[in-house]
């Protein structure tokens, strides 16, 4: 069995390997592979949101023994569709891959139940936020005193989690570089503990990987 996650960026992709590394391993172990894939230059929300669904709908058709998993960050809100909730997020692009399913003449059920959407929610510094002891640790101190919304999923499109995380790194002297720190902080923490921290939308997806059994 495949898993063909897609996530927006570079950064999404090496932090969600390091932090998942030993869940990869475990899902490899059991025959399941699971492999992540940055969404092309440009407009990165915008072009996962608008292309995945038809990338989907050719995978799924030709690959029975395949899943993919669209996992966009929710700020911000309403590109290429109106959302501002995880719930309008997934609604909206369950839609746009049955409207590409119904064009290609295809209404398999089994085929539109291997297509599934979750989210950052608000963008990946939200697993980063979670990661309090491994923030702490990058920034050089013994702890943090957290100065946002907890549980983390609670921050919103006024002040998403990138701006908190920009703003503590500001803080103390140091830069924000998504790229660079987002893997060193996730990629020494335990994915397990970060999904109970994030119960609305990251341990879900967690869930969902767990969850999946090769057809025998």
């Amino acid at each position: 069995m495949k898993v063909i996650v897609y996530v927006e960026g570079r950064s999404d992709v090496d932090a969600l390997k390091g932090l998942l590394r030993e869940l990869i391993a475990s899902r490899s172990a059991a025959g399941i592979s699971i492999g992540f894939f940055e969404s092309p230059k440009g407009d990165r929300k915008k072009t996962l949101l608008r292309d995945v669904p038809m990338k989907a709908v050719d995978i799924l058709r030709t690959t029975p023994d395949s899943h993919v998993v669209a996992l966009p960050d929710l700020y911000p809100p309403d590109i290429a569709f109106p959302h501002r909730t995880a719930e309008e997020l997934f609604q909206g692009m369950k839609s746009r891959f049955r409207e590409v399913l119904a064009s290609k003449g295809d209404v398999d059920e089994r085929i539109a139940g291997r297509f599934h959407v979750f989210c950052m929610k608000h963008d990946l510094e939200v697993l980063v936020l979670a990661a309090r002891e491994q923030l702490a640790q990058r920034l050089g101190v013994s702890r943090l005193k957290p100065e946002w919304k907890e549980p983390v999923e609670e921050q919103n499109h006024d002040r998403p989690p990138k701006r908190v995380v920009k703003e503590l790194f500001d803080a103390h002297n140091r830069k924000y570089r998504e790229t660079r720190e987002a893997a060193l902080i996730l990629g020494s923490a335990d994915y397990a503990i970060i999904a109970e921290r994030c119960p609305q939308c990251f341990k879900p997806f967690v869930e969902f990987l767990t969850s999946l059994h090769p057809a025998a």
